[in-house]
């Protein structure tokens, strides 16, 4: 039997909008993933140590304020700093398409914008996801 999948959810910079983010880790949470939510305006290194500690699987970060080619790559530098090389990393948010490119570059899996259904977040972490054996 391996563990559950274990979810960080968090909204790093300035952003002070989380309803999205929120109703992601329902979601998951009702997936049977177990989730942490980091709470708003977390830096990069925030994220990345509660993401270290934490021994989760996936980093999924929520951003509207437009931060995103700052902030992704930040998190991801930090994760691979710290040998997190396995972690999924996705993106939700605002995300102009001209920037998902570099993004996906940078290392993110999934890119997800608003309206996105909730089942396919869910089924696209499942399917790309590594999760650590029990």
């Amino acid at each position: 039997m391996t563990r559950k999948i274990r979810v960080l959810v968090g909204k790093p910079g300035l952003d002070g909008h989380d309803r999205g983010a929120k109703v992601v880790a329902r979601a998951y949470r009702d997936a049977g993933m177990e989730v942490i939510y980091s709470g708003l305006h977390r830096t990069p290194a925030e994220l990345v140590q509660a993401a270290i500690d934490e021994d989760v699987d996936v980093v999924a970060l929520s951003i509207l304020s437009g931060a995103h080619n700052a902030l992704v790559p930040a998190v991801i530098e930090g994760l691979r700093a710290h040998g997190a090389h396995d972690v999924l990393v996705l993106l939700g948010g605002i995300i102009p398409e001209h920037d998902t490119p570099q993004l996906r570059a940078a290392g993110v899996g999934g890119i997800f914008g608003p309206g996105t259904p909730l089942d396919t977040i869910v089924e696209y972490t499942k399917q790309h996801v590594r999760p650590a054996p029990a």
